[in-house]
């Protein structure tokens, strides 16, 4: 791989699991930095559209998200120069830094690890130290030196509970050869809103700005942002491949609090293929305008199921469109395809009634992972038998799926899901959200 000169160092923020503080962490540093006037670009490890919301309103630029199983290399080689131009990369793991697959994807088994390695990026480990002390230098040399390990830039100390706590720490670390770049005080009051999929997004927090304005400080005050940028390392990638092509050329994008789950790199390749993105909102009770392709994206449907089942400006104008084009959902806009939507309490909502799906959130059952599709009807952009790489995560439990499967899905070890989408004439949709098309790879 070729280093590139107009792309920035970069550092991967990653931790021994989740809920360490990486998030925190993230948001800190890039508001930090930003308010020192450097322009920094943030990327997400693997599926996750929530946090890169975050990341775009603590730095001011689109985070994407780069994920080694279900990208081809050349398609995470085009994703990392959303760089150019910026001062410094900071990209946030998911999990832990090794997690992954059992069994390798399209580029690797989907870790942050392996980002990191694949370009050329140092860690910054984050470790949550509370209920330890010395214990803590033997987690960070452990992850420094596993076979597979980036180089470590630094470690964060976080949940730090005391003067005393921080030194004996510190004086193990030093005695490891391991460097602190911060260590942050215990602050319970630092902490962001989580729903049952996890952070709630960033447009529902109560006070955004106020939040990573503090995470800002904390990191300010208590890590040493010059050593933190000294320690990034020159971005490496290999030739850029294409974006995803788009699946029509004009697309009507339903695009509300509840149909926000959408990746930026699909929308960058729709529209650098000259799409056209038409958005509306479902919530507002607004039809889709005239277009080739109606896309409902995931989302939060099952919070607002009865403004949805009231919304009938919305339902008459989705199936006045699928009597002759096309319609395709996504998990959250999957459902919303359906015949109805049971919530939480167990009130019942009508949906379009496109497909005879019926869906519950009343008995909650987490399906999350990576998943593979091969698909057994057309479905927009890719025909029968076309190979989709993607994930699954949500809640619901189907009651009802009694239209034609629309693919043959496995998860990432290639066991067969029952989750196989529904094709009902030009309608179509899965609980599949879609990453990347083997065509593109």
């Amino acid at each position: 791989m070729s280093t590139l000169s107009l792309l920035p160092p970069g550092l991967m923020i990653a931790a021994p699991g989740s809920g360490s503080g990486k998030t925190t962490v993230t948001l800190g540093l890039l508001r930090a930095f930003r308010a020192r006037g450097l322009v920094v670009q943030p990327f997400k490890n693997g599926p996750d559209y929530i946090d890169p919301a975050f990341h775009r309103a603590a730095a001011g630029r689109p985070s994407v998200n780069l994920d080694g199983w279900a990208m081809p290399e050349a398609l995470l080689a085009s994703l990392v120069r959303a760089a150019e131009g910026a001062d410094l990369a900071l990209a946030e793991g998911s999990m832990g830094l090794y997690d992954g697959t059992s069994v390798p994807g399209t580029s690797g088994r989907g870790s942050a690890a392996e980002i990191a390695r694949r370009f050329g990026w140092p860690v910054l480990l984050v470790l949550d130290v509370s209920g330890q002390a010395q214990s803590a230098a033997a987690t960070a040399q452990g992850f420094a030196q596993h076979p597979d390990a980036p180089a470590l830039g630094g470690v964060i100390l976080n949940n730090v509970a005391s003067p005393r706590h921080e030194a004996l720490i510190r004086r193990e670390m030093e005695r490891l050869g391991l460097p602190v770049r911060g260590a942050l005080p215990r602050r319970r009051d630092l902490a962001l809103t989580e729903r049952h999929l996890g952070l709630v997004q960033a447009g529902e927090h109560p006070d955004l700005e106020g939040a990573i304005g503090q995470f800002a400080a904390l990191l300010t005050e208590h890590a040493d942002l010059d050593a933190i940028r000294a320690a990034a390392g020159e971005t490496r990638a290999g030739p850029p491949g294409a974006l995803p092509r788009p699946p029509a050329q004009r697309i009507a994008l339903a695009s509300d609090s509840a149909f926000s789950f959408v990746y930026p790199h699909l929308i960058a390749g729709w529209r650098a293929a000259g799409a056209e993105i038409l958005p509306f909102s479902p919530l507002a009770d607004e039809a889709p305008p005239e277009a080739d392709l109606v896309w409902l994206p995931g989302g939060y449907p099952e919070l607002h199921a009865g403004r949805l089942a009231a919304a009938a400006t919305f339902r008459a104008g989705l199936r006045r469109h699928a009597a002759t084009r096309p319609v395709h959902g996504e998990c959250g806009g999957y459902m919303v395809l359906g015949e109805a939507l049971v919530d939480a309490a167990g009130e019942r909502h009508a949906m379009a009634g496109l497909l005879g799906l019926v869906t519950s959130f009343e008995r909650r059952r987490l399906h999350l992972g990576y998943r593979s599709a091969r698909l057994l009807a057309r479905a927009p952009g890719h025909a029968a038998g076309a190979l989709l790489r993607g994930h699954e995560f949500h809640y619901s439990t189907i009651l009802e799926q009694p239209d034609a499967p629309l693919a043959e899905v496995r998860d990432a070890e290639g066991r067969a899901v029952a989750e196989t989408g529904s094709s009902r004439g030009q309608t179509t949709g899965s609980f599949f959200h879609l990453i990347c098309a083997e065509a593109e790879a």
